[in-house]
């Protein structure tokens, strides 16, 4: 595995990503092509049931990422809050936002301190974060 950097530390899962989002999305447009071109009330009726069942993977599809996301960012926000506690004795200012927090998580135990304290004062993005870290501390358990 290649040292993760700013350049290469999103994750995108082929199956999930790709495969599954391709087979919804073809689910849907199949089962709206077949309700358009259906000549008869059951056939019809088949393609509406799939209409909404492909409807409900999208949703499915989303939320199960969504969910996942938030309860990781919260454990971040617990784990980074920490990480600052111990290096500096006080937890992170309550001005910093959970999008830089997040950010601040690739940052080395020697730059995260001062780097949290600009992003508060100079209201860094995430991305800003993200290119003004120096020692990059790779997170590869990112959901």
């Amino acid at each position: 595995m290649a040292a993760q950097n700013l350049k290469n530390h999103t994750r995108l899962v082929a199956g999930y990503h790709g495969v599954t989002a391709i087979l919804i999305l073809g689910f849907l447009i199949g089962s709206i092509i077949t309700y358009i071109h259906a000549h008869d009330k059951v056939v019809a009726h088949a393609a509406m049931i799939m209409i909404v069942g492909a409807l409900a993977l999208i949703g499915i599809f989303w939320y199960a990422r969504v969910f996942a996301l938030k309860a990781q960012d919260r454990a971040i926000r617990a784990e980074e809050n920490f990480r600052h506690y111990l290096l500096t004795g006080k937890p992170f200012d309550k001005e910093i936002r959970l999008s830089q927090i997040i950010a601040l998580r690739f940052a080395s135990d020697e730059e995260m301190p001062a780097l949290a304290r600009r992003a508060v004062t100079e209201k860094l993005s995430q991305k800003q974060i993200k290119q003004a870290i120096q020692n990059w501390r790779a997170d590869y358990n990112r959901v």
